[in-house]
C-alpha cells in the first residue's frame, strides 16, 4: 500500500492550494481517509477527515474551519485537500492517512497508512 500526496508548495498569504491524495495497492472506498500537518517544533495535528463510503461525514480542525475543503474520489481511490485563505501559520508538511477500519474517531493512533507528506510554505 502506498499513499502518495502531492500538491504542496510555496503561496503567499491569502492564496490557495489543492493537495492530492492518490492511494495505490488496495482500495480504501469503506475506510476514513484524512490529513494532518506537522510544524517544525510541533506535534502532527489533525487538519481534515472524510468518512468511508459516500464520505457523508467530514470534519475538520478548528484552525481550518472555514477556509479548507476535504473531498475524496472513490473512483480514484483519491482524497483532496482545498487549502483556500492560507495564513502564515498553515506552514507544515501535510500527511494523508488512512483510518483504521472500525474508527470513527481521528487520532494519530487510529491511523493506519500514512503518505510521505508534502511541504506547505506559506509567507506573509
Amino acid at each position: 500500500v502506498q499513499l502518495q500526496a502531492s500538491g504542496g508548495g510555496l503561496v503567499q498569504a491569502g492564496g490557495s492550494l489543492r493537495l492530492s491524495c492518490a492511494a495505490s495497492g488496495r482500495t480504501f472506498i469503506g475506510r476514513g481517509m484524512g490529513w494532518f500537518r506537522q510544524a517544525p517544533g510541533k506535534e502532527r495535528e489533525f487538519v481534515a477527515g472524510i468518512s468511508g463510503g459516500s464520505g457523508s461525514t467530514i470534519v475538520y480542525g478548528d484552525s481550518v474551519k472555514g477556509r479548507f475543503t476535504v473531498s475524496r474520489d472513490n473512483a480514484k481511490n483519491a482524497v483532496y485537500l482545498q487549502m483556500n485563505s492560507l495564513k502564515p501559520e498553515d506552514t507544515a508538511v501535510y500527511y494523508c492517512a488512512v483510518r483504521s477500519a472500525g474508527w470513527i474517531t481521528w487520532s494519530l493512533d487510529n491511523m493506519e497508512y500514512w503518505g510521505k507528506g508534502t511541504q506547505v510554505t506559506v509567507s506573509s
